[in-house]
């Protein structure tokens, strides 16, 4: 290989030709002369080693390796096209992750009053399961969190609390009453997503703790719960997003509320990060049907 180095200009010349079929024409598309579209492609076919069109004087054909480096060409230049395309229009998609519920009963709204406010920016929704919704893994540009937040490494606001209910199987006794305390789930078996939950021990004195069973993911978690033999204590927002048939979700009396926060990088946040904190501190605020 020559030890010029490969450029995008080559590809595009070398497309150009295949797809006009002269270099005349190459050259009209590129807005070049036909010398440089000639001598474009003698540089390519340098760099490469191998010869990529047969030339006559009316056709232009690729060779067979021509033909393997032409399809590549093709999708480099696309992919070229396409990174061109997110870095000008980055900042009009907003990716708003979660690892569990999103934004309980507020979701739909949220992305109503999103759409009709801010037009320019597309508002998605991506939910993963890891601790920061996604936004360590570079899934998303800000997530909705209800576990402690890192402020070393992330910047974060309170948009609101969420009360705690308790989910149990629907044919299990507590389904029948209007609320469970939480001392009482002490003689339950408790069970708890290790890695995205927002329910720990902590909310039981020591020594008046129930039993606990881990999971790993909200299937597993609901999964455990629909055959009775372990109660979830979580966030209303889960009830919202959750509703399975064989799943019934209580109000839990004497529970702190969780609290909910916008979690998004310190350096080079996304622009839109203001506006989707106040208009979820909006949603959450005293008029909260959920409170």
């Amino acid at each position: 290989m020559d030890e010029k180095e490969l450029e995008l200009r080559h590809l595009r010349c070398l497309v150009a030709i295949a797809d006009a079929g002269t270099f005349t024409d190459a050259a009209i598309a590129l807005g070049v002369s036909q010398a440089a579209v000639s001598r474009t492609l003698s540089a390519l076919e340098g760099i490469l080693g191998v010869r990529l069109l047969h030339r006559t004087s009316r056709t232009v054909a690729p060779t067979p390796a021509g033909s393997r480096v032409l399809a590549r060409a093709r999708q480099l230049l696309a992919e070229a096209d396409a990174l061109v395309a997110l870095a000008a229009t980055g900042h009009g998609r907003l990716a708003l992750g979660h690892a569990w519920s999103a934004l309980g009963s507020h979701t739909a709204e949220f992305q109503r009053r999103w759409h009709a406010r801010h037009p320019g920016t597309e508002l998605v929704l991506v939910r993963h399961n890891t601790p920061t919704g996604g936004l360590a893994e570079g899934r998303c540009d800000l997530a909705v969190v209800r576990t402690p937040v890192d402020t070393r490494r992330w910047a974060h606001a309170l948009i609101g609390h969420e009360p705690r209910v308790i989910a149990l199987a629907a044919d299990d006794p507590w389904a029948r009453r209007r609320g469970v305390r939480l001392a009482e789930v002490r003689e339950r078996t408790l069970v708890v997503d290790r890695s995205t939950g927002t329910t720990t021990l902590d909310l039981w004195d020591e020594g008046a703790r129930p039993a606990v069973e881990y999971t790993h993911d909200i299937d597993d978690w609901l999964a455990a719960i629909a055959t009775g033999r372990c109660v979830g204590v979580t966030p209303r927002a889960t009830a919202t997003q959750y509703r399975r048939d064989g799943i019934t979700y209580r109000p839990l009396r004497g529970a702190p509320p969780v609290p909910v926060r916008l979690i998004w990088p310190r350096r080079d946040p996304h622009p839109a990060t203001g506006d989707a904190v106040a208009l979820l501190t909006e949603l959450y605020g005293p008029g909260d049907p959920a409170r």
